[in-house]
């Protein structure tokens, strides 16, 4: 008899384990809540090292519970504009090799670029993202929300897309991967954000920019923030029903202009004496806060908060120097400048990861990371490796931060390259917009200036608010830093922009004399 017993035992231990070995691991739901244009102090979360006279203005407790929850990132970077940052965090590809290093006009072949008396159009790819090798003027690349449909995630996109021009196949989210899209086009902004002008949609006044697919909102009172988020619980609904595993593209029109009031909000900024446009901008921000906590609410609500990755972003730093209230360079203090921009007010932005079981509740990590490592990252956490994508890739996985946030990051080249014209504005250079490239290697920071081919230093870790310009008292670190960002830039066949008084390429900044 006990022989019988343990040659049982034995063989339901074997079951048991050829049934666990059979099992397919839960894969995590994932959610990319990414913010347009938000500065690295829009927001009552403290990314600085102190709490800042910025961060007392503005009323974000859901992000605050967010990173309360998970980990905070105090060193994350984009791009100066949109398109060349969303197109790097879809396919894992710096700006620098992509060629879409400016927003792209909603119309076909039309070039973003102001024009300019100091150098000819530039060749980029002025047509954004494609999935297509035939369509001119684009990168052709992988994006990761298809490598995640192919590998069985239920994939949604919800809000601004901004990936291509219209009439090229990446101006459609459902080209890029996604299962579903709600108002996801080749607009960068909303022509407006009220229901009551139908999001831009009216008779007669209807622009490209008009926010498509939310008709069922017009005239109701709902604010386009709000209209977004319920469309995004509503998709949701789907794969939690038949336990799927999705992901999320959460990606709001605000905070971008026009900086509109929403009227849930505004009321407590005018009482608090901001300025008209600088109360309407507080209260969108605050709006955008409430979508993320509504979200978080809802996958508690059904059961899936502790199988869901929360990744918090803005593809931009803050507007500064056109259409704010109050005086210029200050919006982002203590960082110098703003949106369009390559010093730090222009690409750091606010960044919360929650991964339950993986991050440490309020654990903070200070080495840099840039948007082009979402792609390898997110890819990771579905547990998805590809066998092969179009494109080479630039961004590194940033995973094993998430699970240890002591671990010290090796130094590597973080580029921000500007090669373009975004807007005709006054003493640029003092601002650090139009033909600009950037280096971060550790703590340093290098501009080359590509108008004037001359170059500023600073020391992060000591001047946050690059007002020091050490250039002239190291020359040999700036010679350093010159050669790492050449040689990057030409690993990456990087464009530079062509003067018209002599026809020939600017110089590199590794060849600069």
């Amino acid at each position: 008899m006990k022989k019988y017993k343990l040659l049982i035992i034995a063989l339901l231990t074997v079951k048991t384990t050829l049934f666990a070995q059979n099992q397919k691991p839960i894969r995590p739901n994932i959610i990319v809540f990414m913010v347009d244009d938000m500065g690295w102090m829009d927001t009552s979360v403290p990314f600085y090292d102190s709490i800042m006279p910025l961060n007392k203005r503005y009323h974000t407790p859901n992000m605050e519970r967010l990173a309360q929850a998970g980990m905070k990132f105090t060193d994350a970077y984009a791009q100066p504009v949109c398109t060349p940052s969303r197109v790097s965090f879809m396919t894992g590809m710096n700006a620098s090799r992509s060629h879409v290093t400016n927003w792209t006009s909603p119309l076909k072949n039309n070039d973003a670029d102001e024009k300019d008396e100091q150098f000819e159009p530039l060749e980029w790819n002025m047509n954004g993202l494609s999935n297509n090798a035939e369509t001119e003027r684009t990168v052709f690349a992988t994006p990761f929300p298809q490598l995640l449909k192919d590998a069985g995630y239920y994939t949604i996109h919800i809000g601004k897309a901004h990936w291509a021009a219209i009439g090229t196949p990446g101006a459609s989210p459902y080209n890029l991967g996604f299962m579903v899209n709600i108002a996801g086009h080749s607009g960068g902004h909303p022509q407006s954000y009220l229901s009551e002008q139908n999001y831009g949609n009216m008779p007669g006044k209807t622009q490209v920019q008009a926010v498509p697919d939310l008709e069922a909102y017009f005239k109701t009172g709902t604010f386009l923030s709000e209209a977004l988020t319920q469309e995004a619980l509503k998709t949701m609904e789907t794969p939690i029903a038949r336990k799927e595993p999705f992901y999320l593209n959460m990606a709001h029109y605000a905070v971008h202009t026009p900086i509109m009031a929403d009227p849930r909000f505004v009321q407590k900024y005018y009482d608090a004496g901001l300025d008209s446009t600088e109360a309407r901008y507080a209260s969108l921000v605050e709006g955008m806060d409430k979508s993320l906590g509504d979200i978080m609410d809802y996958l508690k609500k059904k059961g899936v908060d502790k199988n869901t990755i929360i990744i918090f972003m803005s593809d931009n730093g803050g507007l500064d120097h056109h259409q704010r209230g109050g005086a210029l360079n200050t919006h982002n203090y203590p960082l110098r400048s703003g949106k369009g921009s390559v010093y730090e007010g222009g690409i750091r932005e606010p960044m919360i990861v929650r991964w339950p079981g993986v991050t440490s509740a309020g654990s903070v990590y200070k080495n840099p990371v840039i948007i082009e490592d979402f792609f390898p990252s997110i890819l990771e956490m579905a547990g998805v490796k590809p066998a092969k994508i179009l494109q080479k890739t630039d961004g590194q996985s940033f995973v094993k931060y998430l699970k240890n946030p002591h671990l010290k990051a090796p130094d590597r080249p973080l580029v921000f390259h500007y090669p373009n014209k975004w807007i005709n504005l006054t003493a640029n250079e003092k601002l650090g917009i139009n033909y600009f490239t950037a280096l971060r290697l550790g703590n340093w920071k290098l501009l080359y200036n590509m108008r004037n081919r001359e170059f500023e230093l600073y020391d992060l870790a000591q001047d946050i608010r690059e007002a020091n310009n050490l250039a002239g008292k190291y020359p040999g670190m700036v010679k350093k830093l010159a050669l790492v960002l050449g040689k990057t830039l030409k690993e990456r066949n990087a464009q530079l922009p062509r003067e018209k008084a002599s026809g020939k390429v600017i110089p590199f900044p590794d060849e600069v004399q």
